[in-house]
This record gives structure tokens, C-alpha cells and sequence, in this order.
């Protein structure tokens, strides 16, 4: 099926333009992180502690985050109003984030999802073991591991795909695809700094499944061009570029939207834990169909225009 027939699209010749968008979106994203003291980490990489409890009725999270500036744990006094505080899944269930601290008393998780229970009497369920959902402790070690495993994953993916297309192309094309890349990681790291949205090892997972469906959608653009540079010897390199993005257009777009579609689904209905998992995905949906016309070909472009005019 073909959504789009005989396209003539100069692409190309919008490889400025492009230059510009994608100069502007990592540019903002960099001094967002910047700005905010780096990236907003989970506990994953953190260290700390995540309490979800369910309570039997909606529950207003400014109620509770007032509630939680004075939790008495055996004489001690603790704020947590400033902790992140958010409804998970429904207006029901809350999840409350508490990093690792000091010193902490024995049982203390414990301890703070007990004054959850007891502040709010007539609205917990009957069994409390239906009220809580989960509590899950990092250590700082593990945090840390986490950290260290998670920044070599998309390294060695970017090493080894550098390593696979410079085989099966040339090295120009691997640049050119290495670059789109890190361009659609960037940019997305990016949004997600603006956003405000927490990296977690979910966010991670995204990220590398963002690399491989990019990385999908260059290869076919260049297997056309590799096709055509064979059958077009005497043509203008630009037109051959034009020519086999616009050979693939029409199964770029439909791959493209059919994939949008159900990361879409899965951030409007999929439910608070796979939330920042789905929007890293449609960012990367997007910018990953953008980056292999406008990044990964027009970089293709000027390594060829370099390298001729050496000859």
C-alpha cells in the first residue's frame, strides 16, 4: 500500500532549515539542564524509596501534601511536603517518593506508609494490606550501578551500530546515522528536562528502543540510495538523496503513524507507571522519522561533497 505516489520533494534543499530546528530544540533543551542543576533522576539511579498506597475514595493531593509537612516518626519530626506527591493511576492511589536519607530509622518506610494509613481514617481500607501498593527502596550503591549501566547501554548500542553500518555502507553513512542519533536522544533528554519529567530505568529502555527504531528508518533511506547511486552514476548527489527519501516516503509515513498511534494509546490510557515510558516514545517516533531525512542524509551529503571535492 502506497499512501503517497510520485512525490518530487526537494528535501535537500531544506537541509538548512532543518540545521536551524534542530540547533533551537537541542540548544533549549541544553540549557534547561543546565538551568535545573542536571537531569531530574528517579530513585533508580538515586537512591530513596517509592510508597504507593490506595485509598477507598478520591483523595485531594494539596490535602495530603499539607497533611505531610509534620510526620511525627517517634518523636522526630519530618517534612515531606516537598517530595514529589502525585496520584498513581487514578485519583485514589498516591505514590510518594522519598530520597535516601541519613541515619534513617529502622523500619522507616514502614513507619511513613503507617502514617498514610492513620491520617486519613475514614476513607482506608478495611484491610490494610489492600492499601499499600508497593514500597521500593534503591540504596545508593545499586543507584549508582544503575547509573553507570544505563550510560554504557546507549554507548555500546552507538559503538556497535557505528561498527554494523560502516560494513554494510560506508563510514560516511555511519556518521550520518550516529549522528541522527544522538540528535534524537539529545532532543529528547531535552524535552524531558523542560517537561520536568523524571529519567527512570524505563526512560532508558525507551531511548534505546527510540536508537533502534530510528536506526530502522535510516537504513531503509540508505539502501535506497546505495541502490540508486548504483543506477544513477552520472546524477547530482542531492538529486539521488531526494530521489530515495522520496522512494520511502510513503512507508516512512505509514510506519511512522502506525507506530504514533499505539505509543499514544499507550500514554492517553496505559496508566501512570508506562506514562513516561509512552511519551519518550512518541518523541522519539517523531523526531526519529524527522532526523533520518533531515540530519542522517543531508550529514551523508556534505561527507560526499567533502570527500569529491578532495579527489
Amino acid at each position: 500500500m502506497r499512501l503517497i505516489k510520485d512525490t518530487k520533494i526537494d528535501f535537500m534543499a531544506q537541509s538548512r532549515l532543518g540545521t536551524v530546528i534542530s540547533s533551537v530544540l537541542i540548544i533549549a533543551g541544553l540549557l534547561s539542564i543546565i538551568f535545573q542543576g542536571g537531569l531530574r533522576l528517579s530513585i533508580d539511579f538515586k537512591g530513596g524509596t517509592l510508597i504507593a498506597v490506595k485509598y477507598e475514595e478520591t483523595v485531594d493531593i494539596n490535602e495530603i501534601r499539607t497533611t505531610l509537612a509534620e510526620v511525627n516518626i517517634e518523636g522526630q519530626i519530618f517534612d515531606f511536603s516537598k517530595n514529589e506527591l502525585k496520584h498513581f493511576g487514578d485519583e485514589t492511589t498516591v505514590s510518594l517518593r522519598i530520597p535516601l536519607m541519613e541515619n534513617q530509622q529502622e523500619n522507616f518506610n514502614q513507619k511513613v506508609v503507617d502514617f498514610l494509613y492513620e491520617a486519613y481514617p475514614e476513607i482506608i481500607p478495611a484491610d490494610k494490606a489492600d492499601f499499600i501498593l508497593s514500597v521500593e527502596t534503591v540504596g545508593p550503591k545499586i543507584g549508582a550501578e544503575l547509573s553507570g549501566k544505563a550510560f554504557w547501554a546507549v554507548i555500546w548500542a552507538l559503538i556497535l551500530i557505528l561498527l554494523y553500518i560502516s560494513v554494510r555502507f560506508e563510514f560516511k553513512f555511519a556518521l550520518g546515522a550516529i549522528a541522527a542519533l544522538a540528535h534524537d536522544v539529545f532532543i529528547t533528554l531535552g524535552i524531558f528536562s523542560i517537561m520536568d519529567f523524571e529519567i527512570s530505568l524505563s526512560v532508558v529502555a525507551a531511548f534505546l528502543t527510540i536508537v533502534g527504531y530510528s536506526l530502522n528508518d535510516t537504513i531503509v533511506i540508505f539502501d535506497r540510495i546505495r541502490e540508486n547511486i548504483k543506477a544513477m552514476r552520472n546524477a547530482y548527489f542531492p538529486d539521488i538523496i531526494n530521489k530515495s527519501i522520496n522512494a520511502s516516503l510513503s512507508r516512512t509515513i505509514i510506519t511512522s503513524i502506525t507506530t504514533f498511534v499505539v505509543v499514544f494509546v499507550l500514554w492517553a490510557w496505559g496508566g501512570e507507571v508506562i506514562h513516561n515510558f509512552a511519551f519518550a516514545m512518541i518523541i522519539g517516533v517523531v523526531i526519529g522519522t524527522y532526523s533520518s531525512i533531515f540530519v542522517a542524509s543531508p550529514i551523508v551529503m556534505h561527507l560526499h561533497a567533502r570527500a569529491s571535492s578532495k579527489k
